[in-house]
């Protein structure tokens, strides 16, 4: 295992025991709210803390990019090549509700590009990691996406828009094109485990739109190792400062594509 991902790996155990624990009296746990729909808890705090630490002690001089602390810089300058991209806790919604699908993120990225992945479910003791070129792993096993390749037979997730409610109408419309258009569409509430899923073949696509980097970094490498494809809904490689992302076994993600482009930010029709 490359270094730095054993690194990762080391701060995601430590971030999704912080988590268990606080699972374990979910209505104890102190929540406040950043905006509509968009919590954070103490919990999210204290896994970020937790990771931040064991990746600064081993790469003091690294960037860092935290959904709760935002972004920090080691002893090096701003211009490290390296960034560590951090979601201590994706799917804080469900977890406050004691709805277990939620993970912890971590990629660290090499001059702008996904080099190590790692996603942890601590309700499962599912660990998902990749390098680039190195291919993606859950729990040390090797994981491809599925070989389904007709969109009808294909199991598709998606995320609704929850904290911007201007896109619902547009989405509601997309919503209806997928549905009649697959097998089925799932919304389980984490873009991290919905990025995995996607590389380990339990569905297989994914779409979803208004996501921050640190949402899909590290699922990105883990589906493009995993022999799948990743962009935005026009299949073009702008998802990461888009926040708009698709990805899929090749087969789904060209069939996706012709459905979604119409829909993308590159085609969005300029308001009158």
């Amino acid at each position: 295992m490359h270094p730095m991902l054993n690194i990762a790996v080391k701060a995601a155990r430590k971030a999704g025991s912080v988590i268990n624990r606080a699972s374990m009296d979910v209505d104890r746990v102190q929540v406040s709210r950043k905006q509509h729909n968009d919590f954070v808890t103490e919990v999210d705090r204290a896994a970020e803390a937790a990771i931040i630490e064991i990746i600064r002690t081993a790469y003091p001089d690294h960037a860092i990019l935290a959904e709760e602390s935002g972004p920090s810089w080691g002893e090096g300058e701003p211009t490290s090549e390296y960034v560590w991209m951090i979601d201590p806790l994706d799917g804080t919604t469900n977890f406050i509700h004691g709805f277990p699908q939620y993970a912890v993120s971590i990629a660290q990225l090499h001059k702008g590009v996904p080099a190590q992945a790692v996603i942890y479910d601590p309700s499962r003791d599912e660990l998902f990691t990749a390098s680039k070129g190195a291919g993606a792993f859950l729990n040390n096993r090797r994981i491809r996406v599925s070989r389904r390749d007709k969109l009808a037979d294909c199991l598709i997730g998606t995320g609704f828009p929850y904290r911007d409610m201007e896109g619902l109408d547009q989405y509601m419309e997309l919503f209806a094109l997928m549905t009649q258009s697959c097998a089925g569409l799932r919304r389980p509430g984490s873009a991290a485990l919905d990025l995995a899923y996607v590389a380990c073949g339990r569905t297989d696509g994914f779409f979803e739109q208004g996501l921050h980097p640190w949402d899909m970094a590290a699922g990105m490498l883990l589906v493009t190792e995993a022999g799948g494809l990743v962009g935005n809904y026009s299949g073009e490689a702008r998802q990461l400062e888009q926040g708009e992302v698709l990805a899929g076994n090749p087969k789904a993600f060209a069939q996706m594509v012709r459905l979604l482009s119409p829909f993308s930010v590159d085609n969005a029709k300029p308001a009158r």
